[in-house]
């Protein structure tokens, strides 16, 4: 088995150097600052070395004790490797060496920037939504993905345009909530492999390409004017059939009074002929 180089020796060196907290980094060069100011100063070694113990006792303390707030859990690693998660709490680390991860266990949302997709029938549109998620595995979510942030954020970018190309443009206008429930489909698997659950997907807004929307606005006006038309038509229909109603009213009462007189008149012709019989 061969011997690594001096190169591989250096990297690794580098890495492992890479994994010491930057606060140590300062508080060394705290430390040598200090060594030259009691040299400077005059003051004598042993001083100097009781002044850099005393700075190093605090350091220790200050890089062994790790206090996780109520609602994260971190991920501790030791010169970079995984080694326990740790709850809400005090606890105690192995110092200078260690580097801890926070992740929120509370629901988060990501936000999806607009992205631009073709329907099924070939209309360009934008679409922008959000995601809201929650670490339901921390580890997970640390081994298993990078960022897992950013992960799901690209993961529903590419989902939001293949369902939308996947559906007709009135669809993905009308249909808001069938969008949501499948990108949430599509990103379950995927994000569950994370330790992310996606609790909730909703598309905020789905907007038609400005050609689209005036040809859809010179839709609806014509759509208006047909209604309007329609309902001026059958405005003039029913105050025909009114007005028509009205003078076959007006025609039958006339009839009557007519028939009325002529029955009076002839009544009047009787009694006025039966008058002059006695007479």
């Amino acid at each position: 088995m061969g011997t690594q180089g001096p190169r591989g020796d250096s990297a690794e060196l580098e890495e492992l150097l890479g994994e010491i907290p930057d606060g140590v980094w300062q508080y060394l060069a705290l430390g040598v600052a200090l060594l030259v100011a009691v040299a400077l100063l005059g003051q004598s070694l042993a001083f100097g070395v009781a002044a850099l113990a005393v700075l190093l006792a605090a350091v220790t303390v200050v890089s062994a004790v790790e206090i996780v707030d109520a609602y994260d859990k971190e991920a501790l690693t030791v010169f970079g490797e995984y080694r326990e998660l740790l709850e809400p709490g005090v606890h105690l680390i192995p110092p200078f060496v260690s580097r801890t991860y926070a992740f929120d266990m509370r629901t988060q949302t990501i936000d999806v920037p607009s992205q631009s997709a073709i329907t099924r029938d070939n209309s360009p549109v934008t679409a922008d939504a959000v995601v809201y998620i929650k670490v339901m595995d921390a580890k997970k979510a640390f081994l298993e993905v990078d960022d897992y942030k950013n992960a799901v954020s690209n993961l529903a970018q590419t989902t939001l345009r293949a369902v939308i190309g996947d559906m007709e443009l009135d669809d993905t206008l009308s249909q808001r909530e069938l969008i949501n429930d499948r990108i949430n489909e599509e990103l379950d698997e995927p994000t569950d492999e994370w330790g992310i659950r996606v609790e909730a997907v909703e598309v905020r807004e789905v907007s038609p390409s400005q050609e689209v929307q005036r040809a859809m606005e010179q839709q609806t006006g014509a759509e208006r004017r047909r209604r309007a038309m329609i309902l001026e038509a059958q405005g003039e229909r029913r105050s025909a059939v009114e007005q028509a109603e009205g003078d076959k009213q007006s025609n039958i009462i006339r009839a009557q009074g007519e028939k009325q007189s002529q029955i009076l008149e002839a009544q009047g012709d009787a009694i006025s002929t039966v008058l002059r019989a006695r007479s």
